[in-house]
């Protein structure tokens, strides 16, 4: 899988991998799977950090998921048109390259942040940092981390956010989440989008892709939604506030939640090491 995508190493973490950086130097003949297991712990560390920075300020912070084309950015333009009076919120825009979806936040009045992440088929927590340097979190109720669409590699990392929603709409197939376990497994919330298209694509069915996420012992909740000229989202933005009520109260008593990153996930990022060895001016 990340053998040929190469995404285990980031334009957020390529530091700690060049020659002088932390990871640079490691035992003699376990090069890349020590290299790419310490990637993965450094991550953990710089999620804690970003964490702890939303805590702080009583942020919500919420990593959306999906597959390319599934409604991401039109969810965000939607819940901004609806909420924007209420909540103050800002985004994080995770894509390979352009500004495109960030130009259409900031069309909204909201702030976006772009991360380019050329060949990396997800954003980590080193990136997000990145961000964070050109993002003030006064005042702010809620910011969302839109990630690249992938519905593998995203589910593995630890970003610091505090809930995890997958969307899954209706012309990619009612199949997903028993093809991509490891995204749905780790879903605080799966949002059924573009329902609008279910009376022309009638080899969709809902309860189908309701089954196929009980299967994976999951009981995270299915909410459907429909994102055309007038958006059918009120179970959504329900959701979204007693979120924002839910941290509020959290951050108040010093607690903090993480979402679940699903180990199998974790696991499939150190299978294939073996296959992966770094260039020699960086494994040596």
């Amino acid at each position: 899988m990340c053998d040929t995508c190469g995404c285990n190493i980031t334009p957020g973490n390529e530091h700690l991998v060049k020659p002088g950086g932390r990871l640079a130097h490691t035992e003699q003949g376990r090069e890349a799977v020590t290299v790419l297991k310490e990637l993965l712990t450094e991550n953990d560390h710089q999620a804690a950090h970003n964490r702890e920075h939303f805590d702080r300020h009583q942020v919500l912070t919420v990593n959306l998921m999906s597959s390319p084309g599934a409604g991401k950015t039109r969810l965000l333009e939607a819940t901004i048109e609806a909420l924007g009076q209420g909540l103050s919120m800002a985004v994080i825009e995770g894509d390979l390259e352009t500004e495109n979806d960030a130009r259409r936040i900031r069309a909204k009045g909201v702030e976006a942040i772009q991360i380019a992440t050329g060949n990396a088929c997800h954003l980590d927590a080193h990136m997000v940092h990145e961000a964070l340097h050109h993002m003030d979190l006064s005042g702010l109720d809620v910011l969302f981390i839109e990630n690249v669409g992938n519905l593998v590699c995203p589910a593995s990392f630890d970003l610091g956010q505090h809930r995890n929603v997958t969307l899954l709409s209706v012309p990619e197939g009612d199949d997903k989440p028993a093809k991509y376990p490891v995204m749905f497994r780790a879903a605080d919330l799966v949002l059924l989008t573009k329902t609008d298209l279910l009376a022309y694509l009638t080899d969709f069915d809902p309860a189908r892709a309701e089954g196929c996420l009980r299967q994976l012992a999951s009981r995270t909740p299915l909410l459907p939604t429909a994102l055309g000229a007038e958006p059918r989202i009120g179970a959504w933005l329900d959701w979204l506030q007693r979120e924002h009520v839910a941290q509020r109260g959290r951050a108040t008593r010093g607690e903090t939640l993480r979402p679940a990153i699903p180990p199998d996930g974790t696991s499939l990022h150190h299978h294939g090491a073996h296959h992966h060895p770094l260039p020699a001016t960086e494994a040596n």
